[in-house]
């Protein structure tokens, strides 16, 4: 049973799940670098309540149209819509950004790169897939890229990384990715794709807001200024609504392990958007690295065998 339904209108150009996937993780490449860029001025449970509530402002207008109709689906489907939108709103992100204030950014890029593999792993032992060789093939040569770009080629970096708080919560929210992946098989199946986003989306906000008003407590609290408004925002709109609606989409597509593959093109995005904005020059490894993921990419998707969780 197909558990993805069609985009909104406004979407509707943009059906290919290869093309969802790329500006998910394009939209999520941006968050890493933004959630960097403000994070003396943003506490990091502020900026995952803030980036949440904008999401839910713009899926609301698209979700309450079904609510009164498609309610006794999503009633009967609220154990996973609960689970789901705590693992996959209110837990990753929230983590990650947590993580990011205490782990350097090689160790949370590196870590980060885990989620194929985790969710790969998951799909097997709850799932019973299986990937090809060819496609195992692909998932090994776009790792090796990610830690060409991450270790900036020289293998000694790996041997000088260690594991701190901060990579803990990086590896927790890994997993729990993983799981929300791997856990989109089980949503409520016939519930408008928009409705059931803005059901993860409360679910998550509900369980955020104590942690909100807690950090606010200890007296972090937003800096005001253009620049953390600007940051709030885009995390809200692309990443938060844009990133989910197309990632939702596209794991009904392709299924779980195929879709976590994409992740691997966060250092590469990462790359780019430091050469536009910093002014970053890349290196020699920074074009094998992104090679190599292009081509385990292609090697998955392109294999026979069709790995799907739906």
């Amino acid at each position: 049973m197909r558990l993805c339904r069609p985009l909104p209108p406004m979407f509707a150009r943009l059906q290919n799940p290869y093309l969802l996937l790329t500006l998910t993780v394009l939209f999520w490449s941006g968050n890493m670098v933004l959630g960097r860029a403000i994070r003396d001025q943003v506490p990091p449970l502020s900026l995952a309540f803030w980036r949440w509530a904008i999401a839910l402002a713009l899926v609301l207008p698209l979700a309450l149209p079904q609510l009164r109709a498609q309610w006794p689906l999503l009633r009967r489907g609220w154990k996973p819509v609960v689970v789901l939108g705590l693992i996959g709103v209110a837990t990753y992100n929230t983590l990650a950004y947590v993580a990011l204030n205490y782990t350097a950014a090689t160790n949370a890029v590196l870590l980060n790169s885990f989620i194929p593999i985790a969710t790969i792993a998951l799909s097997w032992a709850f799932l019973k897939k299986h990937l090809h060789g060819i496609e195992w093939l692909g998932v090994l040569l776009s790792f090796v890229g990610v830690t060409i770009i991450v270790c900036r080629g020289e293998v000694q970096t790996l041997a000088n990384l260690s594991l701190n708080i901060g990579d803990l919560w990086m590896l927790v929210a890994v997993f729990s990715w993983a799981l929300y992946t791997i856990g989109l098989q089980w949503r409520p199946v016939g519930v408008d794709p928009m409705l059931l986003l803005a059901a993860f989306i409360a679910v998550g906000l509900i369980a955020l807001a104590p942690a909100y008003a807690w950090e606010i407590s200890r007296g972090k609290t937003i800096h005001i200024s253009p620049s953390s408004l600007a940051g709030i925002a885009y995390t809200g709109v692309f990443p938060g609504f844009l990133g989910y609606v197309f990632y939702n989409r596209a794991v009904g597509e392709v299924g779980a392990s195929k879709a976590s593959l994409f992740i691997h093109l966060m250092p590469v995005f990462g790359t780019l958007l430091a050469a536009i904005f910093l002014a970053e020059i890349p290196r020699s490894y920074h074009y094998l690295g992104i090679a190599l993921i292009f081509t385990g990419i292609y090697l998955t998707t392109a294999a026979p065998g069709k790995v799907k969780t739906s």
